[in-house]
């Protein structure tokens, strides 16, 4: 059913604000492009107006941290239907897209300035080209659509293929106008399918019900204290900390330190939840985490429930050091802090972890 926002004067007389209109949804592309967070906090404008070889333009290009592509499409006056088929045509081209092309993209974006420093920038470590444009998702920007076209998004989505619409409503508040926006989707569920759905992945198959996390060991936290404490982490944005949630208790996970490989496998013993709520046991008795903990587990965002760093008490089975991490070609990686495997690889991947980790199994 069509999705309707609503935002209320707060008072002892509350009121609803009157819905208004954009002058155009240029104006929106341009308040995106000066403030991404619109969109997203997690990911970095690459392209505007880009054009495709079959004459068409792509709106925005931007780049997530696991170097997965995202296409944005405005509505711009086009009936639901329209964008839709439009958005999937691009995504054609999007596909096809060399690392080459998209620095390119990026230096006429940016006025001459180079992608994989841009990215080391804003996200904190080197672009993984390996991984650029391994897969993309598609997020159509509408006021409004109609429940056939929902019903198609959604259908196509729940096929593994990552679309999603970005909903938004202006309304007017004296001489000014506030925009409201919400997702038809859940964006967590549409990142699980982009981590799932990669070029070089191959093949999909039913998952095998081991979890994959990447842990980034360096300043913001540190392997050595997750072996000791009995957890994994990650935060600094949703994008980083959302996956996390997946996780249940009994749940178990193979951990890997990205551009290290394999450090350790453990049983999950409960749910994610945000710094300031995770205690740690010492030897004398069990303490708020930030009080025993050295890295430095975004502690200035610890009471901010986007950038907070969040945490996962985990059982360990086995574990090694970070210098002694087990990496072989052909491992299976990615940068999302968990996600659900359904790649030949995967299971490639967890028949050579078992011999590596012969503790893997907790009976």
């Amino acid at each position: 059913m069509p999705i309707q926002h609503a935002i209320w004067k707060v008072g002892t007389s509350p009121a609803p604000l009157s819905k208004s209109k954009l002058v155009s949804e240029q104006l929106l592309e341009d308040m995106i492009v000066a403030d991404p967070r619109i969109l997203s906090s997690e990911w970095m404008l690459i392209g505007r107006q880009e054009i495709t070889p079959n004459g068409g333009r792509i709106d925005l290009l931007a780049i997530a941290p696991d170097s997965s592509l995202v296409l944005i499409e405005l509505k711009r006056g086009k009936t639901p239907r329209e964008i839709v088929a439009q958005a999937l045509d691009y995504a054609t081209w999007v596909e096809q897209l060399t690392s080459e092309r998209i620095a390119q993209i990026y230096r006429n974006y940016s006025s001459g300035q180079k992608l994989e420093d841009a990215f080391k920038n804003r996200f904190g470590f080197e672009i993984d080209e390996d991984q650029l444009n391994s897969s993309h998702q598609i997020i159509l920007c509408a006021s409004e659509l109609d429940p056939s076209t929902e019903r198609i998004v959604a259908y196509l989505n729940d096929k593994d293929i990552p679309i999603n619409v970005f909903f938004f409503q202006v309304f007017q508040h004296g001489e000014e106008q506030l925009l409201s926006r919400t997702w038809l989707i859940d964006p967590q569920e549409t990142q699980e399918n982009v981590a799932n759905t990669t070029k070089s992945a191959g093949p999909k198959e039913p998952w095998n019900g081991e979890f994959y996390a990447s842990f980034g060991d360096g300043p913001s936290r540190s392997w050595e204290e997750a072996r000791k404490y009995g957890f994994i982490s990650a935060g600094g944005g949703s994008w980083y900390s959302q996956s996390l949630k997946m996780l249940n208790p009994k749940d178990r996970i193979w951990v890997r330190i990205p551009g290290q490989g394999f450090v350790g496998v453990g049983i999950v013993e409960a749910s994610a939840v945000q710094a300031s709520e995770f205690q740690v046991e010492t030897e004398s008795d069990s303490k708020p985490c930030l009080e025993v903990l050295k890295a430095d587990y975004h502690r200035e965002s610890a009471d901010d429930p986007e950038k907070a760093e969040y945490f996962v008490k985990v059982r360990w089975l086995e574990t090694v050091k970070q210098n002694q991490a087990f990496h072989e070609v052909g491992f299976f990686g990615n940068q999302n802090s968990v996600c659900k495997p359904t790649a030949p690889k995967w299971r490639q991947t967890i028949e050579r972890l078992k011999e590596c980790f012969p503790k893997w199994d907790e009976r």
